[in-house]
Order: C-alpha cells, then sequence, then structure tokens
C-alpha cells in the first residue's frame, strides 16, 4: 500500500492488526459520539486563507515548559503500545528523539520506563494514572526520576474505565477473549510473527517491574479495573506535587474549573483533552472545551490539547485555538502498527509537512503568528 497522508496509516494498520488491537485503538466509549465529534468539531474551524504576506519558509520549532521542541506535538501516552509493534513503545520513542520531540510513556506499557530509556533516549516524559495503589504510584515515579524523565503527565480522567462495546465485540474484553485473540492473531501471520512472537516478552513492563511477577493481557485488565478509584479528589494528590521535583502536567481537564483547580494543586500545564473519546461518551470535544479553559488559565499555565488530531492542518488549528502545543495518539499508533519506527518517522514527516503548508496559506511565519485571528469564527 502507498502511503501518501496521515490518514492512509489507518488503512493499513486495519489490515496489519488482530481486530481486538484495532478495534481498541481505534475505539470509543458507548456510541462514539464523542470520538467523532473531537475530529468534526475540528474540521470545522475555517481559516482566513491570506495571499502575497511574504512567508517564505516557516518555523516550526516552539518552547514548551522551558524545553526547545523541533515541532508543535508530542507523541501522547499509549497504553499497551509494544503489542502494535515489536518493542512498540522503544520504535515510537526512537522516532520522537530523531524529530525533536517529546515521547511520552504510559504507566500501563509494554516496555519498561528502564528499556526506553536506555535503547531510545531523547526527551521523555512519563505518564501516570490516579490508582488505589499509591506504592504502585511511588514506584512509577522513583523509576521515571532515575531513568531522566523530567515531566510527569498525571492522568485524571480515568477514575475509571470507560465504556467501550467495540472492545466486548472484539474479543478485547469479555467472555473467552483469550482464545478469540488467539484466533485472530492466526489469520494475522505478519503481526503474530512481529509482535506475537519475535515482540516477547509480551508482559506489561512497569506493572510487572513493581509486582515482580508476569503480566498478562488478562492480569493487566484485572489490574487496571481493580486498581481506579472514582473516589479521589484533588486534595489526595497533594503528594503528587510534593513527590514529583520536576514539572508535572495535568491530562483530561475539559472545565475551567477543574483547570483552575490544576493550577492551584502546582500543575506546570495541562492538557485538554477527553481521551480521544474513550471515556464519557457525550462529553463536549476537545475543540469545544479550549476557547473556555484559555480564557480562565491560559495567561498562567501552559496548555496543549489531544484528540481528533489526524493532521498538521489540524496542528495548525488547536494552536490557533489556543494551545501551545498538541500530542498525537491514533494517528501514530496506525503509523507504528503499519511500518514500524520507520512509519512514525514518516508520519511526522507527513504532519510537519502540512503544518508548514498550512502556515503559510495563512501568513504565519512562527508558531506563535498562529492565534486566533487566523480563524473565520463562524
Amino acid at each position: 500500500m502507498i502511503i501518501s497522508s496521515p490518514t492512509d496509516y489507518r488503512t493499513a494498520a486495519k489490515r496489519t492488526l488482530p481486530r481486538f488491537l484495532f478495534d481498541y485503538i481505534d475505539g470509543g466509549a458507548v456510541t462514539e459520539k464523542t470520538m467523532r465529534a473531537n475530529y468534526d468539531t475540528l474540521q470545522n474551524l475555517h481559516f482566513k486563507q491570506r495571499v502575497l504576506t511574504g512567508v517564505g519558509n516557516p518555523t516550526l520549532n516552539t518552547e514548551i515548559l522551558g524545553q526547545n521542541w523541533s515541532l508543535p506535538f508530542a507523541l501522547a501516552p499509549v497504553g499497551a503500545t509494544g503489542l502494535y509493534a515489536r518493542r512498540g513503545e522503544v520504535q515510537a520513542a526512537r522516532s520522537a528523539r530523531r524529530a525533536g520531540i517529546p515521547y511520552t510513556l504510559s504507566t500501563v506499557s509494554v516496555c519498561p520506563i528502564e528499556e526506553v530509556a536506555r535503547k531510545a533516549g531523547g526527551n521523555l516524559w512519563s505518564q501516570l494514572y490516579v490508582l488505589k495503589d499509591r506504592g504502585y504510584m511511588k514506584n512509577s515515579l522513583d523509576r521515571a526520576w532515575a531513568n531522566g524523565m523530567k515531566t510527569l503527565v498525571f492522568t485524571v480522567d480515568m477514575p475509571t474505565p470507560g465504556s467501550r462495546y467495540r472492545d466486548r465485540h472484539s474479543g478485547m474484553s469479555g467472555p473467552i477473549a483469550s482464545l478469540r485473540q488467539y484466533l485472530q492473531a492466526l489469520t494475522h501471520p505478519r503481526w503474530a510473527l512481529d509482535v506475537g512472537l519475535m515482540g516477547r516478552p509480551l508482559s506489561f513492563g512497569n506493572i510487572e517491574a513493581y509486582k515482580g511477577q508476569p503480566m498478562t493481557m488478562s492480569d493487566y485488565m484485572g489490574f487496571i479495573g481493580s486498581n481506579f478509584d472514582p473516589s479521589i479528589r484533588w486534595q489526595d494528590l497533594e503528594w503528587i506535587r510534593e513527590s514529583w521535583k520536576g514539572s508535572l502536567i495535568i491530562k483530561g481537564i475539559l472545565d475551567p474549573e477543574d483547570a483552575k483547580d490544576a493550577l492551584r494543586m502546582g500543575a506546570d500545564g495541562i492538557i485538554v483533552s477527553n481521551h480521544g473519546g474513550r471515556q464519557l461518551d457525550g462529553a463536549v470535544s476537545t475543540t469545544q472545551a479550549l476557547p473556555a479553559i484559555v480564557d480562565a488559565v491560559g495567561d498562567r499555565t501552559t496548555i496543549l490539547a489531544d484528540s481528533g488530531i489526524r493532521s498538521g492542518v489540524d496542528v495548525a488549528r488547536m494552536i490557533a485555538l489556543g494551545a501551545k502545543g498538541v500530542l498525537l495518539g491514533r494517528s501514530y499508533i496506525y503509523a507504528l502498527a503499519a511500518q514500524g519506527e520507520k512509519g512514525v518517522s514518516n508520519l511526522i514527516s507527513l504532519i510537519a509537512a502540512d503544518l508548514k503548508v498550512t502556515m503559510t496559506l495563512v501568513g504565519a511565519s512562527t508558531i506563535s503568528d498562529l492565534t486566533t485571528s487566523k480563524l473565520e469564527l463562524l
């Protein structure tokens, strides 16, 4: 298959992956209304096209949280990335390092912190969920810091897993899930060889490092299901700020009051996100939520955003709406599944090229020139 645009990777990934894995990354909660809205509302943002502005070669680098990024986007934390390509977290992190952008390692990754730091390096961020097991959380913080990770992405929008019907239909969860996954793997020999056989150990490395025992897919689902804590409140999390010496970003903010609470907690930045539409179906899209949050706290903190971003045009839209930068999730996993490290690097290049063309056509020489003045707010 010829890859000529970022969206081509979704088609390629669907051909490569067993259904349970494709549907897991491709799906959202319940009817997937919010997941679709993330994309649709972003597409409904229109630019003011300008001519003869003298923008010859826009620069794409930007400074975020005191760090220079070559591009205004990072790779988001995605659980079980190592199931989409052989040692997938390492491959994705290497691509991010070459591109000069951050890579965020999920707390439920296949490759443990130590492996990614040793084999990939670069500007690595660590992601952590709110969990009942405080020992696990503390262990993750300590190991991340010891391996050079100085930015923590603390995800707060998952007090309980969302209802994802696709996972029950596909075999990711539900009755005889292990058997269904095995049968699907047999019909996808490329994946079975690359990941199922040569990608071992297919354990969840960060959890295993803490538990001291192998963590299979069923163990992982059990750990997740029993460890999320819907009773946690903001004041219960103050110890995170006290324990973490580096930059702290709170991920999963959709309401201005929650953004203010994140600042009161001592956050250095926030990520406006609805978890890619994978949590509360019917929640507002990131595009809808972002302007009010920018108005409320934009002059006091660094605001990033994710969900629904598929192209360089989308990156430009989100930044023009008020984000300092964005995170890519599904889009890079599709590329990783289709072509591994090479695919992620190519995806980054395609998005950067789209972004540069967009900036030229709207008359933006730098990323900071992408403001709401470039949008036609209908």
